[in-house]
């Protein structure tokens, strides 16, 4: 049984385990302040082309966006995000658990839009009865695969500003959208036009950690006491720096999203050119084709992935998700039993 249910089935890139073990016997500074995370911090600072950005390194995508989000937002106010956002759809209400409530827009494609925003902003108006919509959560890739094109953050960007309201971006697979073939968005466009996203590593060949960045520091000067209260604070914090400097020094981190994205797209060729349609259009490592239910039983036999939605009594989409390891022999074994229908 081979696995596309997810792109974390595996452990780490040998890199990063390699670098684990060679640096095991160096002492350093603990709490972030060893080391190996000074320099992967100063390379991603680079990266972003912004100097003056305060990065910090925790485990995994949940506590980012709860620590971030209740860190930046005052007791009354609220998140605005897409039905299918992570944080509404599948983090078991941890942002309203920390009394913030998450504003959810219905949304075609999974990505959030000026008109969306601007109808929130006058359906919370009611002062003080209602909350106050304060950050505009997206991420890059959506979780449903879809990417943010430069214009359309350029237009975000601008719309949050004028409406003094954080722009957040949830980057678990921001390798796989800016290494997508369709992408026009850099790390330093990020940099420039939101006010905080991280780059995700446990989903693309970390074994754990995701790299927050704030690219104005002002906004989140003592972030520092709330990644300690929410214990969050890595006594060992080298365990990640380790794996973001191995990441980042050579563009490992890109390598790694564009296998991902290669191998979802190769089987997408395929699930087109059959006839079979798409629930949407994605150009990253997930993608959810629309398939007969006596196709799908099939395919479990021999390979793991979520259906996803049922479309009619006959069809159902699947999420089929790639990753940094993906095996291609395996994606043409899934191919060539794709084929026989």
């Amino acid at each position: 049984m081979y696995s596309f249910k997810n792109d974390y089935a595996e452990g780490a890139h040998p890199n990063i385990l390699h670098k684990l073990i060679e640096a095991n016997f160096n002492q350093q500074a603990g709490y972030g302040e060893d080391a190996y995370s000074l320099e992967a911090k100063e390379i991603l600072k680079q990266k972003i082309g912004n100097p003056q950005a305060s990065i910090y390194f925790l485990s995994g995508g949940t506590q980012t966006n709860l620590i971030v989000i209740a860190s930046l937002l005052r007791i009354h106010e609220a998140v605005i995000s897409a039905k299918t956002g992570h944080i509404y759809a599948n983090e078991t209400g941890a942002i309203e658990a920390t009394g913030h409530r998450v504003i959810t827009v219905e949304t075609a494609d999974g990505k959030l839009k000026v008109a969306d925003i601007a109808q929130v902003l006058k359906d919370y108006s009611l002062r003080p009865h209602v909350v106050k919509p304060k950050m505009v959560y997206i991420s890059n890739s959506t979780e449903i695969g879809t990417i943010y094109q430069k214009a359309e953050l350029v237009e975000l960007s601008a719309y949050c500003k004028s409406k003094d309201l954080y722009l957040f971006m949830d980057g678990a697979r921001l390798g796989h959208a800016l290494t997508a073939a369709n992408n026009d968005l850099t790390l330093a466009d990020l940099s420039a036009l939101t006010d905080a996203f991280y780059i995700g590593g446990t989903k693309n060949g970390a074994l754990l950690g995701e790299a927050v960045i704030f690219n104005r520091p002002e906004i989140a000067p003592e972030f520092d006491y709330a990644l300690k209260q929410r214990g969050a604070l890595l006594a060992k914090g080298r365990l990640l720096g380790i794996q973001f400097l191995e990441l980042f020094k050579d563009d490992l981190y890109f390598s790694l999203a564009t296998h991902a994205n290669q191998m979802a797209m190769k089987i997408a060729k395929v699930v087109k050119e059959k006839g079979y349609a798409m629930l949407t259009d994605s150009t990253t490592n997930q993608i959810f084709p629309i398939l007969p239910n006596e196709v799908i039983e099939h395919l479990n036999q021999q390979y793991e992935f979520y259906v996803w939605k049922q479309i009619d009594i006959e069809h159902s989409a699947v999420r089929i998700i790639t990753s940094w390891a993906t095996d291609e022999a395996k994606v043409d074994e899934f191919i060539s039993d794709l084929k026989r229908f």
